[in-house]
């Protein structure tokens, strides 16, 4: 496992996951990180559902994000057949990843992967006297999904892995699950930061960032080009449910959640 430390933080930190392969979104975070004068912090996965791989990764390595490895970034470094995230056989999810992961590799380019298998495993950093660590999924495995609805005991697991790496931290920011949330823990807050690639299954289309700042952090929507990013997907052929989803808010692959955060049960 790769720790890069950051060293001391004096200024915000403007974390996000899953860039996805939106431009546009990726684009407009990285707009708003210089805004705010903050330092720019993804939890991986540049590649999935969109349509402009190349163009993201672009993006992301041209404000010199500070950035970990996500499932798809291992998996496309590896050559590897699937996006990783270890599906159940024949559910949504596991269909239409062929779909969209097979797009990625093909157009993403050898020097692209090159850079992919370079990202380390996990960051630290302190912040305004606290200890920070950022992870992917779960320090157990990359693409392990933690929702807010988890068991303690899982965190727990969790944060005792994470930890035999990086030392005793304060504060853990994650990504993956596409769920942005704050999760008290024993040991301090769990954050998932959401992604920025795709809406947070809630029927907004803003996507969603963390700002941390004088030791707190707030969780904000964002708003960017969301037609622009359609129109990628439609013109890659990715016509699948998640150029919809852009646009209506809500995943064309709710099976992925647990069954107390699935929008059609709750509605009924």
């Amino acid at each position: 496992m790769q720790v890069t430390d950051l060293g001391n933080v004096t200024g915000p930190v403007l974390a996000f996951g899953g860039p996805y392969s939106n431009v546009q979104a990726t684009r407009a975070v990285l707009a708003l990180a210089k805004r705010h004068g903050a330092l720019p912090l993804c939890t991986g996965d540049a590649v999935a559902y969109c349509g402009a791989p190349e163009a993201t990764v672009a993006a992301l390595r041209a404000a010199d994000v500070s950035m970990i490895a996500g499932n798809c970034e291992r998996q496309l470094a590896a050559g590897a057949p699937d996006c990783g995230c270890g599906f159940d056989a024949g559910s949504v999810c596991d269909v239409m990843s062929a779909g969209w992961y097979g797009f990625a590799a093909h157009h993403v380019g050898q020097k692209t992967r090159l850079w992919m298998g370079t990202l380390p495993d996990f960051i630290t950093f302190t912040h305004h006297g606290l200890r920070w660590g950022v992870l992917h999924g779960g320090a157990t495995d990359i693409a392990r999904f933690l929702w807010p609805t988890t068991d303690a005991a899982e965190y727990e697991a969790e944060r005792d892995a994470l930890a035999a790496w990086t030392g005793p931290l304060d504060r853990v920011v994650a990504g993956h699950a596409g769920i942005p949330f704050e999760r008290s823990t024993a040991r301090g807050q769990w954050i998932n930061a959401g992604v920025i690639g795709m809406p947070p299954h809630d029927g907004h289309p803003q996507t969603r960032y963390a700002l941390i700042q004088s030791g707190a952090v707030t969780l904000h929507r964002l708003d960017y080009d969301v037609a622009g990013a359609v129109a990628d997907m439609r013109a890659a052929g990715l016509t699948q449910g998640y150029e919809r989803g852009l646009e209506s808010g809500y995943w064309p692959s709710e099976d992925v959640l647990p069954p107390d955060l699935r929008v059609s049960l709750a509605n009924g």
